[in-house]
């Protein structure tokens, strides 16, 4: 596979901030992963834990939060690594808020479904 043409362009950061790019990029795949083992385990583990219908639509909600997640990184990461290319200030990224909202009102309904289940 060839290199995007970007990566030629201005002059090579430091590795050290390349590589930490890199880990920050890997953290948001993990967090991809957990969300989707998250939406299988719900499925498959706890049945009966709610309604079919509420179930399921927590678990779709998890998986495509999780499979968008993975598109979101890899811009996040070339975002990250053309600014520091070419010396500009690293992007702002909104993701951070909306993964914070979707992880704490998944995990408040998961709490609720928990103390109601008989």
């Amino acid at each position: 596979m060839r290199e995007p043409e970007w990566r030629q362009q201005g002059t090579t950061p430091d590795y050290r901030f390349s590589l930490a790019n890199e880990r920050t990029f890997l953290a948001w795949l993990r967090t991809s992963l957990a969300l989707l083992a998250g939406a299988v385990g719900l499925d498959q583990l706890t049945p009966n834990i709610a309604p079919a219908p509420l179930r399921i639509g927590l678990c779709v909600v998890l998986a495509v939060v999780g499979g968008m997640l993975t598109i979101l990184a890899y811009r996040r990461w070339s975002r990250s690594e053309q600014a520091m290319r070419h010396g500009r200030e690293l992007p702002y990224s909104r993701v951070l808020l909306g993964m914070t909202a979707v992880v704490a009102v998944a995990g408040l309904t998961v709490a609720i479904l928990v103390v109601l289940h008989p």
